[in-house]
């Protein structure tokens, strides 16, 4: 998240909204996002319906897995990022200037 937020001036020139989603309670993610000055919104997934629908929850591990994706103006998945790969929003930002966003 932190690497988006240093980001986001750059994302948002692209024409990007960021968003984050945890399976965390809404009060836990602002209280993480307040701590790590985080200011796009962070998303709350409780009961992780949202994380099944997108097929990244991981049941081994009771977890999703760490991902980023990229959704254009139509809800269209234009780019998917995992693991260490998905902390950085390098990909994103070329994906968004490419796209002519």
């Amino acid at each position: 998240m932190t690497a988006f937020q240093q980001n986001l001036a750059k994302l948002e020139a692209a024409g990007a909204q960021v968003l984050g989603v945890s399976m965390d309670s809404p009060y836990a993610n602002k209280a993480w996002a307040d701590s790590l000055g985080i200011t796009f919104p962070l998303l709350s997934d409780w009961g992780g319906d949202v994380t099944r629908a997108y097929g990244v929850y991981n049941d081994a591990e009771k977890a999703p897995r760490r991902t980023t994706f990229l959704i254009d103006e139509t809800g269209k998945v234009i780019s998917m990022q995992q693991g260490k790969e998905a902390v950085d929003p390098t990909a994103v930002i070329e994906a968004c200037t490419i796209g002519g966003n």
